[in-house]
């Protein structure tokens, strides 16, 4: 599968409930990360298909959220969503000049490699530009 680059499209519909945070500097991250632990669970028709998704999302925000603080502008908004076969997971930032690039050709040594860790645990991902704001998308497998 190639995974570059993240295709610029808007992201798929959502159908059910929705998680908002609002991330200012690298330690919201671990709020966020608590706040999902609950909202995945309580989301899922099936929870006990939670575990699955759990790790892949938290990996992608934790990896999406922190390209948004680095490489964006703060503040970077996590939204996500329950999909009619899925999760989808939506992450901000106010800088829509600058869009995700992987590394390519690079050591992993080096880091720049969670936009493709991201692509290789989702079922679809993109990228799209909303007003003065950039939304990174992925999104997930929920049965």
């Amino acid at each position: 599968m190639d995974l570059d680059p993240w295709p610029r499209r808007p992201s798929p519909e959502t159908t059910g409930p929705h998680y908002e945070a609002e991330i200012l500097q690298p330690a919201d991250l671990r709020t966020v990360r608590a706040q999902l632990r609950t909202w995945v669970p309580d989301t899922l028709e099936d929870p006990g298909a939670a575990g699955a998704v759990l790790d892949d999302l938290l990996l992608a925000v934790e990896e999406l959220a922190s390209n948004g603080l680095r490489h964006g502008r703060a503040p970077v908004r996590v939204h996500a969503a329950r999909m009619a076969e899925g999760l989808l997971l939506d992450v901000s930032d106010g800088q829509p000049q600058r869009w995700p690039e992987s590394a390519v050709g690079r050591d992993p040594a080096l880091g720049g490699m969670g936009l493709r860790m991201v692509a290789a645990v989702t079922i679809d991902r993109g990228w799209s530009v909303a007003g003065h704001r950039k939304h990174v998308w992925a999104c997930f497998p929920t049965g």
